[in-house]
């Protein structure tokens, strides 16, 4: 049984409707990659995954459980993190305080300091600036302490919404390398991402959205050598 199976929905936002008979699954271990131009419905498949949008149609099940009806929070306890795009950090809050925000389900207290330290370790950089406030971070560390606060709830999903945008090229890989440490260590990834090339590498699994319709799937290095889809999202003429 999938992790996460996506069946059928749709989402409306007034008259317009931003996503078709989108369905997919997300199997334990995988990281897979939604592709496509801007305004596909990346994004929107996303929210309606995690409940911030409610699907006019279809069902979301999330370990073997119906969530289509669940509010947000809910969905998280039951082990699912969303690192939007534009980040969502507490800028006003220190870094400290924004990674205790993270796992602020959680009672185990010796296990998150050891997941907090383990987020330390892959993120190096926010170890040095732990009382900062997070307003006063660079593009790239904001990246960094937006994935770093979800890893804190020990999700066994972690979806991720355009983790590259606005980030110089080489903040890109950095980020990258630790999305590919955090799958290999476990975490199912879904992840969003207007950067094709950096997707498809670190992906297994592939799905092209075009105007809130599926209209490609397959194993990502599969994809990266299509014609059509190098033309279309890779720049390659």
């Amino acid at each position: 049984m999938a992790l996460l199976e996506v069946d059928n929905i749709d989402v409306h936002y007034g008259g317009i409707h931003a996503l078709k008979g989108v369905s997919f699954s997300v199997e334990e271990g995988q990281v897979v990659t939604l592709i496509g131009a801007n305004g596909a419905g990346k994004t929107t498949t996303l929210r309606a995954i995690s409940g911030l949008v409610k699907p006019t149609r279809g069902t979301v099940t999330f370990g073997g459980k119906p969530i289509t009806n669940l509010l947000a929070h809910e969905i998280v306890a039951l082990g699912m993190s969303h690192v939007p795009e534009g980040r969502g950090i507490f800028s006003n809050l220190t870094v400290a305080e924004n990674l205790q925000i993270g796992a602020f389900l959680r009672h185990d207290h010796d296990e998150i300091a050891r997941d907090e330290k383990r987020a330390l370790e892959l993120f190096p950089q926010l170890a040095e600036r732990l009382g900062q406030n997070a307003g006063t971070l660079s593009g790239g560390e904001q990246q960094m302490l937006a994935i770093a606060r979800a890893l804190l709830a020990r999700p066994k999903l972690l979806l991720l919404d355009e983790p590259s945008l606005g980030l110089a090229p080489q903040i890109v890989q950095v980020i990258f390398k630790i999305v590919r440490q955090v799958a290999s260590e476990g975490t199912t990834i879904l992840l969003v991402e207007q950067n094709a090339h950096m997707a498809l590498k670190v992906a297994t699994t592939a799905h092209v959205l075009e105007v809130g319709t599926l209209v490609t799937s397959g194993p990502a290095a599969e994809l990266a050598r299509d014609d059509k889809i190098r033309k279309a999202y890779l720049g390659v003429h």
